[in-house]
């Protein structure tokens, strides 16, 4: 017995030391920094840039990725068809790599092969352009929203489906007005973490879309280019606003899965 209170005591102690770690490191982006430089960093036209292609791109991708996971999740948590063990292992991939990885092999796919010849001769560039932020965004947040929503439909009992079927309905539309009704906390969830999946991807973007100032700058680029240039004011603003960005995310979440509860 006393060694199992000794083991649980230090358990909560590393947890509690972790947390009050963490909770420093990023409480300093915020109590270290001069509040009127992290305001006038604010206003900069370089930040204002930074903060709207940050949020248009993130928003661009993630409707194109809730789109496509959706019905990929729904795939592999209904049907079973020859090779789907491998489409699961490769879409889990780029979950397990570092996003400079996925990068490289994004921009040798648009940048090298047929796909992007085929691509650029209907104009359409995707190395070191805006639209290379949208796809290396799309490609490093897709894994997370399948996973998130194959766990939905696999929570969802198959029986609800199987009743409108004997009812009469297809399967698009037991889908439509079944599955999806049935999903929709699930879909939430994906929603937010998607967006801010997307707001804080930055080696996918750098190498395929580049680190341009004021062309590629999303935020998390903005952080990298000030830090390499000095300027801490900005890259710390930058932190500040991914932080803030983040913290709702999860809080949105959080609220969600409370009210699910």
């Amino acid at each position: 017995m006393r060694y199992g209170i000794n083991f649980k005591g230090f358990c909560i102690f590393l947890s509690f030391l972790f947390t009050f770690l963490l909770f420093l490191a990023i409480a300093s982006l915020f109590l270290i920094p001069n509040p009127l430089e992290v305001l006038n960093a604010l206003k900069t036209e370089e930040m204002i840039y930074s903060l709207k292609l940050s949020i248009i791109t993130s928003l661009v991708s993630m409707i194109f990725v809730m789109l496509l996971s959706v019905p990929i999740g729904y795939a592999l948590s209904r049907y079973s068809f020859p090779g789907k063990s491998v489409v699961k292992s490769i879409l889990d991939l780029p979950i397990a790599f570092p996003e400079l990885v996925l990068g490289l092999a994004l921009l040798l796919l648009f940048g090298q092969s047929f796909i992007g010849k085929f691509l650029e001769d209907f104009g359409i560039k995707i190395v070191f352009t805006k639209l290379g932020i949208i796809v290396a965004q799309f490609f490093t947040a897709l894994p997370y929203a399948v996973r998130i929503i194959y766990s939905t439909f696999e929570e969802i009992n198959p029986r609800y489906e199987l009743v409108s079927r004997s009812l009469g309905y297809g399967e698009f539309e037991t889908f439509f007005n079944v599955s999806l009704p049935l999903a929709k906390n699930g879909l939430f969830a994906s929603t937010i973490i998607t967006f801010a999946r997307c707001m804080g991807t930055f080696g996918t973007v750098l190498i395929l879309a580049g680190g341009s100032y004021m062309y590629t700058e999303i935020l998390p680029i903005t952080l990298y280019l000030n830090i390499s240039y000095g300027n801490m004011e900005m890259a710390i603003t930058s932190g500040i606003l991914l932080i803030i960005i983040s913290f709702i995310a999860i809080l949105a979440f959080e609220k969600f899965e409370g009210h699910k509860r």
